[in-house]
This record gives C-alpha cells, sequence and structure tokens, in this order.
C-alpha cells in the first residue's frame, strides 16, 4: 500500500497500514487513502467492523433517545451522539443495525418548534427530567441526522435553519456562542456574548456535510474565529477551553474541544487556510495547532497511545490510558491528512518555542516524550 506525506508522519502510515485493526483500517482507506465504499479492500474493512465484538459493544450502548439515561456532560462518550459518531466514524450506520436506526428515529421525534433538537435530562442535581437542549446538544443530534442522511427531513432542515439562526457576532468574530434553553432560563458556563469553541466546531462540522452552496455565507469567518481564539490563548482563555498539554494531547475517545477537534473540523474548510484567500496569520495558526497535535500525539515510532481517557471504555481500543491505539491514531492522522497542503508550514513550526497559555504567554510546556 503506498502512502506518502510530509504532514502525516510516514511511521503513522506505516503503523496504520500494517494494523489488523478493523476501524482504523477502514478510515485509511476511506479517508486517507480515499478508496470508494464499493472498493474490495473496503468491503472487506467493513464487514470486519461489523465482525468486531468492539463494535458490538458501541452498539449495545444505545437506547431509543427518549430512553436514554440522562448523562452529565456532552463531552461523555457515553452520550448518545458521541457514541453514533465513533461509530460513523469506522464506517458503521443506520443499515447495519436496527438499533443505531431507532436511536435515529427517536431524535427525531424531540424537536422544539424553534427547530433545536432536544435531548432529555435534568437541569440540577435531584431535578425532574426534562426535555430541554444547549446548542452542544442540538449540534450534536443534527450531525448525527445529516451523516446518517437525513439532512432532507423538513426536521432536519428546521433544525438546520436555527443552527444558521445562531450564528452571531461575538467578541471574538462570527461564532456561535452557549444559548439558554427557554423553557428552563439555564445555559451553559463562560461569559455572555463569548464564542464557545465546542459549540462553534460542533456546527462546522454540521455544515461541513453540506454541499458549498447549502452553507451560510459567514462559515468560513466562524472557522477563522476558532483559529484566532488560539492565537489568543495567552490574552483571552474561553471559560472551560484552555490550550496547554491537555488541549494538544486531547482525551479520548475524542469527543471535547482539542487540537485534534481543531484540526479536524477546521481542516475541512481550506479556503480559510490554503489558497488566495487564506489570511497569512490564519495559515500560521492551523500550522501551529497541526504541529501541536503531531508532536504531542504521535510517538516516534508511530504510535498513538492516549495519555487522558473517559473511564468505561476499556474494552475498546483507545479506552486505556498509555495504551497504543490504532483508532486514534487513524483520527490522528485523518485530520493532519485533511491540511497537507500547508505541510511547510507546519513542519516550520517548533513547537517547544510556541507561547503557552497561561500568564504573560510563557514558553509552552514540552510534551512527555521526544517525537517527530
Amino acid at each position: 500500500m503506498s502512502t506518502s506525506s510530509r504532514c502525516t508522519p510516514p511511521t503513522l502510515l506505516a503503523q496504520l497500514s500494517a494494523t489488523t485493526e478493523p476501524g482504523a483500517r477502514w478510515i485509511l482507506l476511506t479517508d486517507i487513502l480515499g478508496l470508494p465504499g464499493d472498493h474490495p479492500e473496503v468491503l472487506d474493512a467493513h464487514r470486519a467492523v461489523l465482525a468486531d465484538p468492539r463494535t458490538r459493544a458501541l452498539v449495545d450502548r444505545l437506547v431509543p433517545w427518549d430512553r436514554e439515561n440522562p448523562v452529565s456532560g456532552h463531552n461523555r462518550p457515553e452520550y448518545a451522539p458521541n457514541l453514533l459518531t465513533l461509530l460513523l466514524d469506522v464506517g458503521v450506520g443506520p443499515a447495519d443495525d436496527p438499533r443505531i436506526a431507532a436511536c435515529l428515529t427517536s431524535m427525531l421525534e424531540h424537536q422544539a418548534p424553534d427547530g433545536r433538537f432536544l435531548a432529555l435530562g435534568r437541569v440540577r442535581r435531584g431535578a425532574d427530567l426534562v426535555w430541554a437542549a444547549l446548542p452542544c446538544d442540538h449540534h450534536a443530534i443534527l450531525e448525527v441526522l445529516v451523516r446518517t442522511g437525513h439532512a432532507n427531513d423538513p426536521r432536519v432542515r428546521a433544525g438546520l435553519e436555527r443552527l444558521e439562526r445562531d450564528l452571531t457576532a461575538t467578541r471574538q468574530g462570527s461564532a456561535w456562542t452557549c444559548l439558554p434553553d427557554p423553557q428552563v432560563g439555564f445555559r451553559g458556563p463562560g461569559r455572555r456574548g463569548d464564542v464557545c469553541p465546542q459549540v462553534t466546531l460542533e456546527a462546522l462540522r454540521v455544515l461541513s456535510w453540506l454541499l458549498q452552496d447549502e452553507r451560510p455565507p459567514e462559515v468560513e469567518d466562524a472557522a477563522r474565529t476558532v483559529l484566532g481564539v488560539w492565537r489568543r490563548r495567552a490574552e483571552e482563555r474561553p471559560y472551560m477551553f484552555g490550550h496547554g498539554r491537555s488541549f494538544k494531547e486531547g482525551k479520548s475517545p475524542p469527543t471535547w474541544y482539542s487540537a485534534l477537534a481543531v484540526v479536524d473540523t477546521v481542516g475541512r474548510f481550506p479556503a480559510v487556510w490554503s489558497g488566495p484567500s487564506a489570511r497569512p496569520e490564519d495559515t500560521r495558526a492551523l500550522a501551529e495547532v497541526a504541529a501541536c497535535l503531531r508532536a504531542y500525539c504521535v510517538e516516534p515510532d508511530g504510535t498513538v497511545a492516549p495519555r487522558s481517557v473517559y473511564r468505561g471504555f476499556e474494552e475498546q481500543d483507545f479506552g486505556v490510558r498509555g495504551r497504543p491505539s490504532a483508532i486514534l491514531g487513524a483520527l490522528v492522522a485523518r485530520a493532519l491528512h485533511r491540511v497537507e497542503p500547508i505541510a511547510q508550514a507546519v513542519d516550520a513550526v517548533d513547537v517547544l518555542a510556541l507561547p503557552g497559555a497561561g500568564a504573560g504567554g510563557a514558553t509552552a510546556r514540552p510534551p512527555r516524550t521526544a517525537r517527530v
């Protein structure tokens, strides 16, 4: 198998080319090598993913949305939209298991009149269950619905219209903020009117699955705002969203704001960071984040081992701290592959010379080991 890249370390590509982990192989074949879905190798990989007991373990966690046990924190991997994203990333969709289709169908049935898709949860400990939604609910649900072929459903179109209406001018630029749920008056943390990096990345991912002419004209400005958040990390730290080592290394499975999330998401909007319309400061910012992702996550031998994990997924390839994960390696490689056009800019970044996110912009803390 021939793979060549300057942005993705050759050692990482070699690890993926040799892996027997079905999901990682599927990501390599489809998202990195670009083989079509009917290619014999892709079909073989898909069959292997479906036969993998770890795939069945993920599907077993799904229940219809109207019976979901409330989960505290939208970054939690057991949150159903996050489980669905993990499955979709390795090629498993509603046609592969009726429980996936049932979960999606029940998501479509819970929508506010203003277009927001709703989740069942508690506003605070001990409170009654209520159907409500912050943007991080609505956007996460909307993304899995769009990815699974529901983009033309009238309910999803209404949800997309709501997402577009919520795009606003923040102190940092065009982006999405954390909005209160009108039923309960609760909203997430952070200063009112500031960009929410997590919600904005979620919205950008939703829109990345649409055709270019279906996206709002300000979508590229929102991607630039995300890069501006990185540039201003020493002066403005969005509440709960730092840019130190935990941002660079991320947490597995990757469901929250991190270098991997930024590169994978902003990388889907190449006009922002590459080509004649790109601004040098945006190219530089994305190159810096990509260089940090590469330096802090990829070992010299090309393996990727999570430094921090969410509990409860120990049976998964990505669920044990310090154990090399082919799935996580494939997701990192996929993100770096997206920004291959600026590989030279990524190579030129000295991650140890980058200002840190602390007061005064002190030098960033180095990776835990010497990496590529």
